[in-house]
């Protein structure tokens, strides 16, 4: 599986229709997929988006927990609850419903971020603010790890 790599930022119509990366796009159609899975990421205000590998991770980790446990209950609802399957349309377009682009502070252009397995769905002035942040925390990893001692 080819990873979702590099950034792309793409302006977001009235009606909440955006091109979805030609990279991206065929990543997901490798699955014989015509659409894109989304939920609202739950740690910063973007969304989570893939396709089949992304579903299968999560799917994966719930079916990890124990059954009817809360925690189980709680990222299920969380992760499945509020989720979209975004066709892609013939113009590689998704429409991205008002709840995803509310919760994610979407208003006129979008920030496409490759994470590997997966990617985010931006603004792009809270991406980055986000990728500052991100960039100081990797390089105080880096010293932190390169300072132990080898095992």
């Amino acid at each position: 599986m080819q990873p979702f790599v590099s950034s792309y930022t793409n302006k977001i119509d009235k009606k909440g229709r955006v091109s979805v990366p030609a990279a991206f796009r065929a990543i997901v159609s490798q699955d014989g997929l015509n659409q894109i899975f989304c939920y609202n990421a739950l740690d910063v205000p973007a969304i989570e988006a893939g396709g089949a590998a992304l579903v299968g991770k999560i799917d994966q980790l719930l079916g990890n927990l124990p059954p009817y446990s809360e925690e189980r209950d709680i990222l299920s609802t969380a992760l499945f609850g509020l989720s979209e399957n975004l066709k892609i349309d013939n113009d590689g377009r998704i429409i991205l419903p008002e709840a995803l682009r509310d919760a994610a502070k979407i208003t006129n252009f979008v920030t496409f971020v490759g994470m590997g397995d997966k990617f985010r769905i931006w603004s792009p002035e809270i991406f980055d603010d986000y990728l500052v942040e991100a960039q100081k925390k990797a390089i105080e990893h880096r010293k932190l790890f390169s300072n132990r001692p080898a095992d």
